[in-house]
């Protein structure tokens, strides 16, 4: 099974626990299975057996088909995901104290290669349209930038991000008289050649 499809089950699981006012150790008493089992499984740093999972979704009373209905179509890939930075996914691990986690992407690329870059925009910055030869993701940490496709445009703002498959065309467009900065994550799939980032 696919990361993004279990970060789907486990982040599900927990909204369910909370919009039903369920504490963990409750869930964990109805399924007979430890706090800290269900803590790991929401966190998605274990993947539980069919019957926990099963009983779990039992427990917290909701149909099956429905619960796996609504991963199901959110585990589709659409050309450009925008996630925006108050939809960050905040999460705690055990015996962490002062940590804040967010969770911004998960995504599973087989056999690939990744290449982390940091880019300044200036404010007359230009270049035509680019492909690249993989998944790119964009997080925005200071300034707006504009990106545009052949058939769209999006606005980008500090803590905005966002993942495109770069085999479609794109260029990214400082609007600002400010220079912006971006973190930049390229996934390459293997095929023998070096990367070429744009």
């Amino acid at each position: 099974m696919e990361e993004n499809t279990l970060l789907e089950i486990s982040t599900r699981i927990k909204e369910i626990r909370r919009d039903r006012n369920i504490t963990v150790q409750e869930l964990a008493d109805r399924v007979s299975v430890s706090k800290g089992l269900i803590s790991q499984i929401e966190n998605n740093r274990t993947v539980p057996s069919l019957l926990v999972l099963v009983n779990i979704i039992r427990a917290l009373e909701i149909d099956l088909n429905q619960f796996f209905k609504d991963i199901a179509k959110n585990s589709l890939l659409a050309p450009v995901i925008i996630k925006r930075k108050n939809e960050y996914e905040s999460f705690e691990k055990e015996q962490a104290v002062g940590f804040l986690y967010q969770r911004i992407f998960t995504k599973a690329f087989k056999n690939s290669t990744v290449d982390i870059v940091l880019l300044e925009l200036e404010p007359d910055a230009t270049r035509p349209m680019v492909v690249t030869e993989a998944f790119e993701y964009k997080y925005i940490l200071s300034g707006k930038v504009d990106y545009v496709f052949e058939d769209q445009q999006y606005s980008l703002s500090e803590g905005d991000s966002m993942l495109f498959d770069g085999r479609l065309p794109h260029t990214p467009k400082n609007v600002t008289d400010q220079k912006a900065i971006m973190l930049i994550i390229y996934f390459f799939e293997q095929n023998g050649n070096s990367p070429v980032v744009n």
